[in-house]
């Protein structure tokens, strides 16, 4: 079989919520949201897509000035040529960050052109059979009224989710009400993943992690900064549930760095952010070499997901993938047939590669300009301009009644 690639395109996408909308979180107010989409097309016109989650700007440029030209009139069944070369175009400044996720982006759509070619889905191409995988619904952000939470999570439950992931991070007091409220929301059989947002010290994470033992707690994740891998060493083995971190990581490299020093239970790659579907198989088996699970993070747009669900479905150490629930479009509209998600279990379609297509009215309502970079905002991981800059209050263990002031 011999295919060529004719065009390798990027397409970065930009959704405002509306007045009113978005979310609140440690960073401040979220009011938009963002993804590029990486479209390669071969010679006799067939597609793979593909998802990086970075700086738009710099993954288009990236793209389209250096792997582009290189990519060109190759064969795109060749992924670990394709993506060695990569690697080693932007080594000396792309080992984390932009660079990697980029090269992420083109393995996802190489990897879907495989699964065309050869007419199997993606995940029997990894060597799994599985046609659904575990989903939860991330959201939970941090409300002012708990009870807000409560309901939100009673929401997530009625629309098929098993699992929810909530923030906390806000104050002792707040965190233990949120807690409290989502496990009322999703059932005393629901799971509940927690994230830190990276507000705790070693001293108030261990403060806190028996209340979360006590109520059941799934995973207790990024509690600290990504940086500060001694203290997850430290608090992991003062702690009754697993400990989770890895979506700020990049790279084999990278989790080589988390998993010797044992510092997570819980490893959280993104075919999206830690150099694709290849990168992350290759994570997962030296996860398992260290008795360690894996539970991708994704939170820019469906093609993500699918990818990262994907991945999941032929990996034996892994655990869920993660849905954002925040009404963002990327996820919700974006595909032409929406992810189906039913008692827990996301399902993958049967058809060749991610077995995915694009909305097209989602893309041409949402994509930018070329030559268009991106708006000021708060897009959660990422905010652009003076404005959308916030400093949270240091996090408080004084105890008051009632709700979070």
């Amino acid at each position: 079989m011999s295919m060529r690639i004719a065009d390798v395109e990027v397409l970065n996408l930009y959704f405002s919520y509306p007045e009113g909308g978005g979310f609140q979180y440690a960073g401040g107010k979220v009011t938009s949201r963002v993804t590029s989409i990486i479209r390669i097309t071969t010679e006799d016109g067939m597609t793979g897509l593909g998802a990086a989650y970075s700086y738009p700007d710099l993954v288009s440029l990236i793209i389209k000035r250096q792997f582009k030209p290189m990519l060109l009139g190759c064969d795109p069944l060749e992924i670990e040529a394709h993506w060695a070369k990569m690697y080693q175009l932007t080594r000396w400044y792309g080992r984390k960050g932009a660079a990697i996720s980029a090269l992420g982006g083109i393995d996802i759509a190489l990897w879907d052109l495989r699964g065309k070619a050869l007419g199997k889905p993606v995940y029997k191409l990894l060597g799994g059979a599985r046609r659904s995988v575990p989903a939860y619904a991330s959201g939970l952000f941090w409300h002012q009224d708990v009870s807000f939470l409560e309901k939100e999570a009673t929401r997530h439950r009625d629309h098929g989710f098993r699992r929810v992931k909530m923030r906390i991070g806000h104050s002792e007091e707040y965190d233990r009400a949120a807690v409290e409220a989502v496990r009322r929301g999703v059932g005393s059989d629901g799971d509940i993943m927690v994230d830190g947002s990276h507000r705790y010290t070693l001293e108030t994470a261990e403060r806190i992690g028996p209340f979360l033992a006590d109520t059941k707690v799934f995973w207790f994740e990024e509690p600290f900064p990504p940086e500060d891998i001694d203290s997850f060493v430290s608090l992991r083995h003062r702690l009754k549930i697993p400990l989770a971190a890895g979506e700020n990581e990049f790279g084999v490299q990278g989790f080589r760095e988390l998993l010797r020093a044992r510092a997570v239970d819980i490893a959280q790659p993104d075919a999206s952010r830690t150099g694709g579907i290849s990168e992350c198989v290759r994570i997962a088996r030296m996860a398992a070499e260290f008795g360690v699970r894996v539970s991708p993070h994704t939170w820019s747009d469906a093609v993500s997901v699918v990818a990262n669900a994907h991945f999941i479905a032929a990996t034996p150490n892994s655990i869920s993938v993660e849905v954002d629930q925040t009404g963002n479009p990327f996820i919700e509209e974006l595909l032409a047939e929406p992810l189906e998600i039913k008692d827990g279990l996301l399902s993958l379609s049967d058809k060749p590669g991610l077995g995915i297509g694009l909305n097209p009215d989602t893309i041409n309502r949402s994509i930018l300009p070329p030559d268009q970079l991106i708006p000021d905002g708060n897009y959660s991981d990422l905010i652009f301009g003076q404005q959308y800059w916030s400093v949270p209050p240091p996090y408080t263990t004084r105890m008051r009644g009632g709700n979070a002031e």
